[in-house]
């Protein structure tokens, strides 16, 4: 594929994006009402795990061939493009604030928290070994269960989106169905074509990995973000991200390395988890005042995401 061959398949693949995210948030909707649970925990739940596929098969398959630095910088850049990028979308395009379940979140945040600690100290010696990787593994399926439990216990319907659901389940799961598969393949032809584009442009492999991958594996969030916000369905939009962060260092970083001992250099590892860090604890602060997301907060964020890129630009870039 040639440069301009592949500016024009992302051109194309991000207008197949917009409407696959838009049929995979109407789905997760009708879904909320049908199951009658908070459009949070959808969020984290199912559409943050069908929205970060593609995170997972870029690091997977570079994990099998090698590349251990692209493999976990595409994780922990993802969290970074989430937190400082697709959230604070949300808050600029929803014609709402953006209210926040308060135990859902609680839960997420502190399990966010430690996760993300947690992986940085496995990391710090440069290393994400087998065994480390499915103590991250097993993490997230500790973390499944302890939502699932949690929502029995205390069932809420203050988050439920209002109205009855529009179509039936078999439609609904068919709808959805169809725009996660739209998002995904959209983003892997998004994901190659960004990879010959950069390429093209002279950039080094860190900056391919943390920036350009990052980036494209995680626009369905970005995409699912900006329309969820826009159809005043920002709880979806929220608990998609705090579900794709905890996905992409327990599941996405711990598979990776159960394929593969992720081998990264030092300098890398002390540059990524420290911003990532920064990034997530930022945001879960905004979000634990007055449990309502804002536009000044996304502001904020999206702030903090571009002192990031100069960073990363400036340390990175080839000599």
């Amino acid at each position: 594929m040639g440069f301009w061959a592949a500016v024009v398949v992302m051109i194309l693949c991000f207008a197949a994006l917009a409407k696959c995210a838009d049929w995979l948030v109407d789905g997760a909707v009708d879904l909320a009402r049908r199951l009658q649970i908070p459009a949070i925990l959808i969020g984290i739940v199912i559409v943050s795990i069908g929205t970060t596929a593609p995170e997972l098969a870029v690091s997977i398959q570079a994990a099998a061939s090698g590349k251990s630095e692209l493999a976990l910088g595409n994780a922990v850049g993802s969290v970074i493009y989430d937190d400082g990028l697709a959230l604070p979308l949300v808050a600029l395009f929803s014609p709402v604030v953006v209210q926040i379940d308060r135990a859902v979140f609680r839960s997420a945040a502190i399990f966010l928290i430690i996760v993300d600690i947690v992986a940085y100290c496995l990391c710090f010696d440069g290393t994400l070994a087998r065994w480390e990787g499915l103590v991250l593994v097993a993490g997230f399926v500790g973390y499944l269960v302890h939502t699932y439990v949690q929502r029995r216990r205390n069932p809420s319907h203050d988050d439920v989106p209002d109205g009855p659901p529009v179509r039936s389940l078999g439609r609904i799961l068919v709808l959805f169905a169809i725009g996660l598969g739209g998002v995904i393949i959209s983003s892997e032809y998004i994901v190659q074509s960004a990879e010959v584009v950069a390429l093209g442009l002279g950039v080094s492999e860190t900056v391919v990995a943390l920036g350009i991958i990052a980036l494209g594996t995680s626009i369905p969030e970005i995409a699912t973000c900006i329309v969820s916000a826009l159809k005043r369905q920002g709880s979806i939009a929220v608990g998609n991200i705090l579900g794709a962060d905890i996905l992409n260092i327990c599941w996405i970083a711990g598979a990776s390395a159960t394929v593969n001992d992720l081998v990264v250099q030092r300098e890398i590892i002390h540059f990524m988890f420290p911003a990532m860090l920064i990034v997530v604890f930022v945001m879960l602060l905004l979000m634990r005042i007055g449990y309502r997301f804002e536009r000044w907060k996304g502001l904020v964020l999206l702030g903090l995401w571009v002192v990031y890129m100069i960073f990363l630009v400036q340390q990175k870039a080839p000599a």
